[in-house]
């Protein structure tokens, strides 16, 4: 069975990813304007679909708003990948991302109506993230570079490269984790803190195996190095925002500069999730789960 290239469900997947940037960002700006209850009833706010948009309510109504703009979005993307996709795990994607956009509106409310207990911010937070990875990864495997016809790489290492990316893909989601848990209270600094350097240390490893086993492969040379510059970047932003937390630990409301580095720590932290599945996808794609090299014969299309 081979699978087309559809360029406009790649580009409406690419809009929905851009969609969910900005969810994440209205989505973190919530939480560190303490405006997380701002609005305390759910599904409408206050009784009705256009509260006052002051204070906390303007963060609080609009993240509910373009959350329920990415829900529709999302309605439609699993329309064009059961209408349009040969694969058939393309189409359960979908509507993984649909059932996933469900649950992450009801995990949304349950928040506001149980006040912020039982660990759902955390939940909450947390599946935000899962929900970016999929429309990425969705992104991803409508491309027209998925699609071609690929050079087949051999691992001759141990433990194999699936397996390194899969354990660093693991690792950061754990940091994801255990960093919402702190910013919604349930943990200490502690866990986030002590982990940064593990996360660090394993991307280390990880883009160290990939340039060592597959130093001529450039699509794998950029994501190594993309993996690289987003963790760097992500600790250069969590030391930024632990010292504007540290520093504004006596202001009576969130100061401009502690909001700024705690959202875009945040997104760049959903980001480095995301670039660790795509480096799985992208391994899985190029690189066989056998011995020996298989170089694909076909163009134009690839086999689903």
């Amino acid at each position: 069975m081979m699978a087309t290239y559809h360029p406009g469900v790649h580009k409406y997947a690419l809009l929905l990813v851009l969609w969910a940037l900005v969810l994440l960002t209205a989505g973190a700006l919530v939480t560190s304007e303490d405006a997380a209850l701002a609005v305390p009833d759910w599904p409408l706010s206050y009784g009705t679909l256009n509260p006052p948009m002051v204070g906390g309510i303007a963060f609080e109504h609009s993240h509910r708003l373009i959350a329920a703009g990415l829900g529709v979005l999302i309605i439609g993307l699993a329309f064009l990948l059961w209408r349009y996709e040969e694969r058939p795990y393309m189409k359960y994607l979908g509507f993984a991302a649909l059932a996933g956009v469900i649950f992450q509106g009801i995990l949304g409310g349950l928040t506001v109506l149980k006040l912020l207990h039982y660990w759902l911010p955390v939940m909450h937070a947390v599946t935000a993230e899962i929900m970016f990875a999929i429309l990425v990864s969705i992104a991803f495997l409508t491309s027209h570079w998925y699609m071609r016809s690929l050079p087949q790489y051999t691992d001759r290492g141990s433990p194999s490269i699936h397996s390194i990316v899969n354990l660093n893909a693991f690792v950061i989601f754990l940091q994801v984790l255990v960093g919402a848990a702190f910013r919604h209270k349930y943990l200490s600094l502690k866990p986030h803190v002590y982990g940064a350097p593990i996360v660090l240390a394993v991307v280390i490893w990880t883009a160290s195996t990939l340039r060592r086993r597959f130093p001529e492969v450039k699509e794998i040379a950029r994501v190594r190095i993309l993996l690289h510059s987003i963790v760097g970047l992500q600790i250069l932003l969590g030391i930024a925002a632990l010292w504007t937390r540290i520093n504004s630990a006596d202001d009576p409301q969130p100061m401009p500069l502690v909001v700024t580095a705690t959202v875009v720590h945040t997104v760049v932290g959903a980001t480095l999730f995301a670039a660790s599945i795509i480096t799985v996808l992208l391994c899985y794609r190029l690189v066989p789960r056998k011995t020996e090299v298989i170089f694909a014969t076909t163009k134009g299309e690839v086999p689903a």
